[in-house]
């Protein structure tokens, strides 16, 4: 079956409240999974479970992300669902990353993918440490890429895992006011030029002087917007075709005619 069932979850996140945010994500999951059809896959908001409390990050983040990936791994195989689980703030060898764990139906881990690019408007350079391999694993047997937030901006990472063959990208951000624009544009230009479908969930909610807006998207291969959220807490769901994929791939062969030669 090429029809992948979808549930984001647009979550507040309280900075430097791990308790209370896995409490909320607890929450939200039994929602997500207490429906009708059951998703194939859910996915949650980037550091999700301190938020941008960096200056205390290191005694906040999850040791080794063994309660994280604990708590994931049962529920994915108590439920027989996949699971992209944002980033947390993961404390490793001393050194904080923001890391992506993924999950199979079976509660296996199948990607940890360290955010590569640390946006310093958020100091995120000073309190934590970059990544340095690619976001690829599969879901049911369907190649897939992941990056952070902030690496959207970098067109080459997503056209790599493209080129790997991914036909999904997930997108787990903290992206906030005033770059709405820049969240739309640069979501739509990564599905229509990797002609893939791009999965992005956004937080919502105040922290500090920042506001988050939300506005957590599924796009198909086309560049159409197939559900988007507000600024308001939400679960998000949305069904994609992934033989739309081969189908766009084959009618505008980009991937064919590239010039990699001469730029």
């Amino acid at each position: 079956m090429s029809l992948l069932h979808l549930a984001l979850l647009q979550m507040d996140v309280v900075a430097g409240e791990p308790d209370h945010n896995f409490t909320k994500l607890e929450q939200m999951l039994q929602q997500a999974i207490q429906v009708e059809r059951k998703p194939d896959v859910i996915v949650f908001p980037e550091l999700w479970n301190t938020g941008f409390s960096l200056t205390d990050i290191h005694a906040l983040a999850d040791p080794e992300g063994e309660r994280t990936r604990s708590f994931i791994a049962e529920f994915c195989a108590r439920h027989s669902v996949n699971v992209v689980a944002g980033s947390i703030a993961n404390l490793v060898n001393g050194e904080v990353r923001n890391t992506l764990y993924a999950f199979d139906r079976s509660g296996q881990l199948t990607a940890e993918y360290d955010k590569i690019h640390l946006f310093r408007l958020m100091d995120e350079e000073k309190y934590l440490t970059g990544g340095d391999r690619l976001g690829r694993f599969e879901i049911d047997g369907v190649p897939t890429g992941a990056v952070i937030c902030y690496d959207i901006r970098f067109p080459e990472l997503s056209r790599r895992l493209a080129l790997d063959g991914a036909k999904l990208l997930f997108v787990p951000a903290q992206w906030p006011h005033p770059r709405l624009n820049h969240w739309r544009t640069l979501l739509t230009a990564r599905a229509i030029e990797n002609q893939m479908v791009v999965v992005s969930c956004n937080r919502v909610g105040q922290s500090g002087d920042t506001s988050f807006f939300g506005h957590s998207m599924v796009i198909d291969p086309w560049g159409e917007i197939l559900v988007e959220g507000g600024e308001e807490e939400a679960i998000l769901t949305a069904a994609v075709d992934l033989a739309e994929v081969d189908r766009v791939r084959a009618k505008i062969p980009v991937f064919k005619d590239r010039r990699p030669n001469l730029y």
